[in-house]
């Protein structure tokens, strides 16, 4: 799974997320990662408590979670609050694994899937490819601001060095319905199959047959 999700943020959102960035306090990024990570992260990160972070997190998750692309693609059950990052000049995140299990003992949840929205334009900075190992061989990811890539958390990748200039994101991820990534692939294409047919032959036996399908494997396959 590598799926792309244009404009999950307006340009006057950008605008107020990007002035609010600009002034806001980061601490070292090092300090919410794992033994492992620590010796790959090199950057820094919003205060997770602050109240910066809600703010954001009012418009940010409130737009991600609402989008149509990310509710087929990711099937969500559970979402992270996201990790708002700031890459300057020379920092980097190795290859790495994220971690199976996130979150606080009582409020845990099962990373299926990860979702880069990026939160600047990609000539603000040289470098800091996303960059996520597929079958097809490594894929480079760098998208216009507002834009989010998801894709499966099982999946090794990194942040490339910045060379210049400063590169924003906020990095969440989710528990889907369907933990199998082979599973959400098919019912993320039955679902575009789906509402094609539902909107050029509503009334038709294929779109029937498609839509009961769609319904029926949810229903086979989902954990709830």
């Amino acid at each position: 799974m590598l799926i792309e999700i244009p404009n999950v943020l307006t340009p006057m959102q950008l605008k107020q997320i990007q002035d609010k960035l600009a002034h806001a306090t980061f601490i070292d990024g090092k300090l919410s990662a794992g033994s492992a990570a620590q010796q790959q992260k090199n950057n820094e990160e919003l205060s997770p408590n602050s109240q910066l972070q809600q703010e954001l997190n009012a418009v940010v998750m409130n737009n991600l979670l609402r989008h149509p692309t990310f509710q087929s693609a990711v099937l969500p059950h559970r979402v992270s609050s996201p990790f708002y990052v700031r890459y300057s000049t020379g920092m980097h995140y190795g290859e790495h694994l994220d971690d199976p299990i996130m979150g606080p003992m009582g409020q845990q949840y099962r990373s299926d899937v990860s979702t880069s929205l990026f939160l600047n334009e990609p000539d603000d900075y040289q470098g800091g490819e996303l960059v996520i190992k597929t079958q097809f061989g490594q894929q480079k990811i760098k998208l216009a601001a507002g834009s989010a890539i998801v894709y499966s958390s099982t999946s090794r990748h990194h942040v490339a060095k910045v060379t210049a200039g400063e590169r924003l994101a906020a990095v969440t991820w989710s528990q889907s319905l369907i933990r199998s990534a082979d599973k959400r692939q098919l019912l993320y294409e039955l679902s575009l199959a789906r509402d094609a047919l539902l909107r050029s032959a509503p009334e038709s036996q294929e779109s029937k047959y498609v839509y009961s399908s769609y319904m029926n494997l949810m229903r086979m396959w989902s954990e709830l």
